[in-house]
């Protein structure tokens, strides 16, 4: 029968349970924030981002103000149209009549170089004269600015939140008449396409390789394993540009592969492998084939062998015993690994952008050409938005169906 605490005891006690309970939380705060700021902040920011797009608003404010009275038929009312002459030319003296040709030209396509035109004529009037002359000379500067079709699309850019980007990743637009439809070209539902096909062939080709490799290696003695695997892990220790480059060298034209297959006549002229779908496969298997190994090898290290042994030694053939015993055993390592390689493989950037060429380019590359080159950052996080939500989506797939029958097997 244990003694009663006194007050003080207790006391201390509490006190004790409360300072060990402070230590381990100080211990985990700076995992903590380290997820938070590289994990979450930067999601949560390309979320936003998505949807939020003020910059239309901050450069004609006063003329979206007055589009929001307008009824959308016929071009805009006079005083509008001399409103947006005069931010026109303050944006071109402020020299930013560039920024807001871009916007434009994004939900209207054909206006950058007339809203640039307009801004350098509009620009050389007097600010005096726009009161009075603003509307005529920016309908005189070029015929679209009578279109009521492009003041419905300023209109519709200028709102700060918007869903017109994931419409545009899901190669869908509004038209004039405000309804969804289908855009003229089919880009991105085709590269999202491609994506997961090759993202798929590469899990493949890693688990048709990486299985045998990881059986053999389960089964040999710990210290030629162990040598071995050093083999397997060696790609972790090169750089992946060196290795990247390396497959360069092999597959172009007058690389490596082209030039021995010539000598040896099994082919009259080189054959073009670098920049294509196929480049791109074969060096992204060679780069996460580590990835399908090592989690095979650690499950099959761990099996007794004695069980596929007790079928044989019971009449069962070699390949039925694999198939109905050691199989079933290898699926937690073999989903883990092949939910690895899919995982990275489907959001890869490097070796498609160096050897994979205009053919062999994932989506990956183009979120990053919007966030490089043409400056599109809402449209570059709408698409990863989507391909966040296809990787979350195809996850809940594998732990609905896989891995909870990798928790019964096991």
């Amino acid at each position: 029968m244990s003694a009663t605490l006194s007050p003080a005891e207790a006391r201390q006690a509490a006190q004790s349970h409360n300072r060990k309970r402070w230590i381990a939380l100080a211990l985990v705060v700076p995992l903590l924030l380290f997820v938070l700021l590289t994990f979450v902040a930067p999601i949560a920011s390309m979320l936003w981002r998505s949807v939020y797009h003020p910059t239309l608003t901050q450069l004609i404010p006063h003329t979206l103000e007055q589009l929001a009275e307008w009824d959308g038929q016929g071009t805009p009312p006079t005083p509008v149209l001399t409103t947006f002459a005069r931010e026109l030319h303050d944006l071109n003296q402020r020299r930013q009549s560039g920024k807001l040709a871009e916007e434009i030209n994004r939900s209207y396509s054909g206006m950058s170089s007339v809203v640039k035109a307009s801004a350098r004529q509009i620009g050389r009037m007097a600010a005096q004269d726009l009161a009075a002359q603003g509307a005529q000379a920016l309908l005189a500067s070029h015929r679209n600015w009578s279109d009521e079709n492009l003041w419905r699309a300023i209109e519709r850019a200028g709102k700060p939140y918007t869903y017109d980007n994931y419409l545009t990743a899901l190669d869908l637009q509004m038209s004039h008449e405000g309804e969804i439809e289908s855009r003229s070209t089919q880009i991105y539902l085709k590269l999202y396409g491609k994506t997961l096909y090759m993202a798929l062939v590469i899990t493949a080709l890693c688990t048709l390789i990486g299985y045998p490799l990881a059986y053999y290696l389960s089964h040999l003695p710990s210290n030629r394993a162990n040598l071995l695997m050093v083999l397997v892990l060696l790609p972790f220790w090169t750089s992946l540009l060196v290795r990247t480059t390396a497959w360069i060298a092999l597959l172009q034209t007058n690389g490596v592969i082209n030039s021995l297959l010539l000598s040896t006549g099994l082919i009259e002229q080189p054959v073009e492998m670098l920049y294509t779908s196929f480049a791109t496969i074969l060096a992204m298997t060679h780069i996460l084939l580590p990835f399908m190994v090592l989690p095979l090898y650690s499950v099959m290290r761990s099996i007794d062998p004695s069980y596929t042994r007790a079928a044989l030694s019971m009449g069962a053939k070699p390949l039925p015993a694999f198939a109905r015993i050691y199989l079933p055993m290898t699926l937690p390592g073999l989903s883990a690994g092949a939910l690895l390689v899919f995982i990275i493989s489907i959001g890869y950037y490097i070796t498609p952008a160096l050897v994979g060429g205009t053919d062999g380019q994932m989506i990956s590359n183009i979120i990053a050409f919007h966030m490089q080159r043409s400056n599109n950052w809402e449209l570059a996080a709408a698409l990863g938005s989507l391909l966040l939500a296809l990787i979350l989506l195809l996850y809940w797939v594998y732990d609905r169906f896989v891995g909870t029958s990798n928790i019964k097997l096991g």
